[in-house]
């Protein structure tokens, strides 16, 4: 609707209900006015009649001349409706006799019983009776009255509605001339205020219709107007302040839409971390879209004194113009107090693209045109600032959005070089050994298996050697573990330096020791055993105290394929190899004779047997190791373990697991273990969760899965309180059927794990593909922490990982108390070790105190 049609039509309703209003007023007015005059009259009438009257009859007139009077009087009131009336009293009457009047009402009845005037006013007329009252003087005439009888009454009687009449007929007239006029006048003023108004916004109207963009805004200028009006000026006065607030808060539909499409690539995936630095300039390149930047910066400070730059260009860029950079940027980190001097830095500059000319820039452009952001602490990453050179922005708007941006960036880009670091160390340590640097156990089973296949396509022998330190607890129980994680550092290297080129040293864990040395007859497996052994013996480290630690080691020796063709039997007879070296006096070396061959396989048939009798007699028995809540200090899980019991004695799992798995009982044990295991915690009324070894081997039984679901149900534990440990002692061929088979217990309610995590890099691979509640950290990387920084760094990735994808973390080998409150440090939920609880038969108290 057109302004000046809402004001003529909001004029004409406001005119409409004026002239509607005023004339039903007037009308009233008018009524009132004329109903009080006409009951004046009535009442003036109605005195001078009576007082007419008492005139006539003091005088002693004629009848006729009476008559006549009142006659006179009734005639002069017609035209104005007044109507006067004499009638005369019963005392009268019986004097005179009677005249023509009209019969007495009950109005006219109580006057002359009364003796009393009366007024009555209706919506019609007025009407007033006035009693004639005889006085000593009317006795004369009237011989048969008394002083105060009614000799008659006198009725004035004015009509109203043709008073009325006249009176509306008049206002009428004046209306119907006054409301032409009226409407000429409001027409005329609504015509000026209209004009005056879209005279105005006109201009106005033809600068808003070219606004497409926030920058348009600024084109548009409120010119000063007069309405003529003080609140169409106040109203104009606050639509120029409106646009000024717009041109300081309107965001551009090209930035915000830059802003939204680039945090959608804020969005972490293994190839951003992969190719980080790549995902940077990529970054780069998107912000060129909107703004002109030549370069995006980001700092890193590795440790106190040293920081990492990394400068990406978007294009080539002029070796002045680098150095003018740098030096800008380290005046920027100087600046800040928590920094000072930023003293070793290492800048690594990285184009996006390498087409274009080189960039040139002058020292005002670098200085003036660097947005950057800094923290005064480092951030996740270690990342302490970020930064762009972008063009000159326009408005506070744009710097507001690149603030924005930086500062997103700065977490993102944090976040990625974080979590490269993490993977990075966890992919290295996955295949490494922290303390040694030497291949871990995980990698030697698969050289292992790889060097069986190589040598049976070639047809050659190679030979393997389990070396074991000699009494290594007395180095840590009287030097500490530092000094114990130093011998083992140097005896890694005294040992590696005893092998020939392209043998194959890795710590199978703990103390020992392992090597493969590939294409190697039964001659030359000895001889290289034997420089082990004098290599470790000539080994001598110095403690900070000045004392000399010197050890022995027993080594075991197996050759293939003369004493075993597979690689856990060759790993087998060389352990048994090594136990005959320590019982003969430790220090030494153990060759195998052909009656060592035959003993040694002998012993195994006779544990195969052992497993086999263990598991028809049901002496397997499951042992209970309590789990701890770190932070509420309860016991909240169980694990269980086998045992075999055997004349009075519990043989442990890692004696007799390996052999269940090969002679393929193994799903036997654990179904048996599982059941007693089940049966013994419903009884206790264990309410917390109870973690159950799985073999991927027994996964290969169709059965097994059903007998596991009838075990549980039979139980009556609820399947969320059962976490199902898989663990990486072999190597899974099918991947598939293990995924296939988790996902099943997954669906079921069932919780999983992975035991050792960090003992082998496909652990990664099960946590990937596998639906994990539960990591538990390799014991080593646990018991380790306090003294090595290496085993901590280890622990502190997993658990960041962990936390990431909403896994909760158990750390093994948890043997001291020191131990306990670092897990607290790192936010470690959970504990199992000798200090939280040995594996038993029955299960302590939910409150936990520390074991002896």
């Amino acid at each position: 609707m057109r302004i000046k049609y809402f004001v003529f039509g909001a004029s004409a309703v406001v005119a409409a209900l004026f002239f509607g209003g005023a004339y039903w007023s007037l009308d009233r007015i008018f009524d009132n006015v004329v109903r009080a005059n006409a009951a004046r009259a009535s009442e003036a009438t109605t005195r001078i009649t009576f007082a007419s009257m008492y005139q006539l009859m003091s005088q002693g007139w004629r009848r006729s001349q009476a008559d006549a009077f009142l006659h006179a009087i009734a005639a002069a009131g017609k035209e104005n409706g007044l109507t006067v009336q004499i009638y005369r009293s019963q005392v009268v009457v019986d004097l005179y006799d009677e005249i023509e009047q009209p019969p007495f009402d009950a109005d006219l009845t109580t006057v002359v019983a009364s003796g009393k005037p009366l007024r009555r006013d209706t919506a019609d007329f007025s009407r007033h009776i006035y009693p004639l009252v005889a006085e000593a003087k009317c006795l004369r005439c009237h011989r048969n009255a008394e002083v105060g009888a009614v000799l008659g009454a006198v009725e004035v009687r004015q009509e109203y509605a043709s008073l009325l009449a006249d009176a509306r007929r008049d206002l009428y007239l004046a209306f119907a001339l006054l409301v032409p006029l009226a409407a000429l006048l409001a027409g005329a003023a609504v015509w000026w205020v209209g004009r005056r108004i879209e005279g105005s916004l006109e201009g106005l109207q033809a600068d808003f219709d070219q606004v497409n963009a926030v920058g348009d805004l600024r084109r548009i200028a409120m010119a000063e107007h007069d309405f003529g009006f003080v609140e169409l000026n106040r109203v104009f006065a606050g639509l120029g302040r409106l646009l000024e607030k717009l041109r300081a808060i309107a965001v551009d539909k090209d930035i915000l839409m830059f802003e939204i499409g680039l945090l959608e690539k804020f969005v972490i995936t293994s190839d951003v971390v992969r190719d980080w630095r790549e995902y940077v300039g990529r970054l780069l390149v998107d912000i060129n879209s909107v703004l002109p930047a030549h370069t995006l910066f980001s700092i890193f400070k590795i440790d106190d004194e040293m920081f990492d730059l990394e400068v990406f260009w978007l294009g080539p860029v002029t070796e002045r113009t680098r150095i003018m950079m740098e030096q800008h940027i380290r005046k920027e980190l100087a600046a800040l107090p928590s920094f000072g001097d930023i003293g070793v830095c290492n800048i690594h500059h990285h184009l996006s693209g390498t087409q274009g000319e080189p960039i040139e820039l002058s020292e005002d452009e670098v200085a003036l045109r660097v947005k950057s952001f800094f923290v005064d602490k480092p951030k996740i990453g270690g990342i302490v600032g970020i930064g762009v050179h972008a063009g000159v922005l326009d408005d506070e708007t744009r710097y507001l959005v690149m603030d924005s941006v930086l500062s997103t960036l700065l977490n993102v880009v944090g976040s990625v070089k974080a979590i490269y670091k993490y993977t990075r160390d966890l992919e290295y340590y996955a295949t490494r050994d922290p303390l040694t640097d030497l291949f871990n156990q995980r990698v030697f089973w698969e050289l292992s298996s790889y060097e069986i296949g190589r040598a049976q396509r070639h047809g050659y022998s190679f030979g393997l050697l389990l070396i074991d330190l000699d009494n290594f607890k007395l180095v840590n129980d009287n030097y500490g573990h530092t000094v114990g994680d130093t011998y083992l550092q140097r005896l890694a290297r005294q040992i590696q330096g005893a092998l020939r080129d392209g043998d194959i040293l890795a710590r199978y864990g703990g103390d020992e020791f392992v090597v493969l040395l590939p294409e190697a007859e039964a001659d030359a497996v000895v001889m290289v055993a034997e420089r082990v052994r004098q290599a470790i013996e000539s080994l001598d480290v110095v403690t900070p105290l000045d004392a000399h630690v010197r050890g022995t080691a027993s080594i075991g020796l197996a050759v293939f394929p003369d004493h075993a063709d597979n690689a856990k039997d060759l790993l087998l007879f060389a352990d048994n190899m090594m136990y005959r070296a320590k019982a003969a006096g430790k220090g030494q070396v153990t060759v195998p004779t052909q009656d060592d061959i035959v003993s040694v396989f002998r012993d195994i048939t006779q544990k195969s047997v052992m497993v086999l009798e263990a598991i028809e007699a049901k002496r397997v028995v499951p042992f209970f190791q309590p789990i701890l809540d770190i932070a509420e200090r309860k016991i909240v899980a169980y694990e269980v373990l086998s045992r075999i019991e055997l004349d009075g004695q519990v043989i442990r799992a890692d004696e007799f697991v390996e052999i269940a798995e090969k002679i393929g009982v193994i799903h036997r044990l654990d179904m048996l273990v599982i059941e007693q295991a089940l049966t013994i915690l419903s009884a206790q009324g264990h309410q917390g969760e109870i973690f159950i070894n799985l073999s991927p081997r027994a996964l290969v039984f169709n059965e097994f899965a059903r007998d596991l679901r009838r075990l549980v149900t039979k139980s009556g534990i609820l399947p969320q309180n059962i976490v199902f440990e898989i663990t990486e002692r072999d190597t899974v061929k099918n991947l598939s059927l293990l995924e296939r088979f988790l996902n099943d217990l997954k669906s079921d309610g069932f919780k999983l794990a992975i035991d050792d995590f960090g003992s082998g890099f496909s652990s990664f691979h099960y946590l990937r593909r596998f639906p994990i509640d539960y990591l538990k950290i390799e014991g080593h990387f646990i018991a380790n922490m306090l003294n090595s920084e290496k085993d901590r760094t280890f622990v502190t990735s997993i658990r960041s990982l962990a936390r990431d994808m909403g896994i909760t973390v158990v750390a093994e080998y948890v043997e001291s108390a020191e131990v306990l409150e670092e897990l607290v440090g790192l936010e470690v939920q959970r504990a199992q070790g000798y200090y939280i609880g040995r594996p038993a038969r029955n299960l302590l108290p939910v409150d936990w105190q520390p074991a002896e």
